[in-house]
């Protein structure tokens, strides 16, 4: 069964002030009824140059408990790599559709990786406004190249450092809030699975949008890892469910975003 992606929806019918109705949402999802613009505080920003580590720790817990999610800023990794990373995404998605296709997911395989874009609608018969692409990273025995790009040609050298980069900034994470929990430095890392926990690389892309007040790239959700850290870019639309309104994400250069899935939290 042949999927069309929402990137070639936009390229091919869309109107100035009209997107498909499967991806219209119910008012009560609709962002620009929904986003709350009234005065609350930013998601938490820690960061890890400061040479009170207790201090770093008390924060992590705290933002954890509380939000859930915590900004990070001086977290060691280039920034140059963060760019070249976002860089090396936006070129895969700006090639032709038959060369992004061939990493994509078989419909029959029970993997999640691959290029794709979300088949299924969901309960109220609606549809995501984003495709993507998904493959591990880390460790070395659970990588499946099939759905590496091999153009452009330095993603993969990209992603393996970005991988050993990441790595480093998630044990310390570990070791902070497994501290701040009152545990032992290790046990949120050994428990995730210790040397070998799983890194995913998801790349999502949101397609220009004609009516970004009516749809969502993606629709409400908690993530099912231990851990998720995101890289974002100045295009805003993150939020955050935080005392029941939706806020947006503010946008710090070169930060990463710590989202605790559900793995930690339950």
């Amino acid at each position: 069964m042949e999927v069309e992606r929402v990137q070639a929806i936009v390229s091919s019918s869309l109107t100035e002030d009209n997107i498909p109705t499967e991806f219209i949402r119910p008012e009560d999802e609709q962002p620009a009824i929904t986003t709350f613009h009234g005065p609350i505080p930013d998601i938490p920003v820690i960061d890890f140059s400061d040479p009170d580590q207790d201090n770093i720790i008390r924060l992590i817990a705290k933002a954890s408990r509380d939000w859930g999610i915590f900004q990070v800023v001086n977290h060691g990794i280039p920034l140059d790599l963060i760019q070249t990373l976002q860089l090396v995404g936006k070129q895969f998605f700006n090639l032709p559709p038959e060369e992004k296709e061939v990493y994509a997911k078989p419909p029959s395989a029970h993997t999640i990786e691959g290029y794709g874009s979300k088949v299924g609608e969901d309960v109220n018969g609606k549809k995501n406004w984003s495709d993507h692409l998904f493959h591990r990273i880390w460790p070395a025995s659970c990588i499946n190249h099939q759905f590496w790009p091999k153009n452009p040609p330095s993603y993969r050298a990209v992603n393996e450092e970005y991988a050993q980069e990441v790595r480093k900034v998630v044990n310390k994470l570990f070791k902070r809030l497994s501290i701040g929990l009152g545990l032992e430095a290790d046990v949120l890392k050994e428990g995730a699975g210790g040397e070998e926990i799983e890194y995913l690389m998801k790349i999502n892309y949101y397609p220009p949008c004609p009516r970004p007040d009516l749809t969502l790239g993606v629709a409400s959700h908690t993530d099912l890892s231990a851990m998720t850290v995101l890289v974002p870019n100045e295009v805003p639309g993150l939020q955050v469910f935080k005392d029941d309104h939706w806020i947006d994400a503010k946008y710090i250069p070169g930060a990463l975003i710590v989202h605790i899935g559900d793995q930690i939290e339950f």
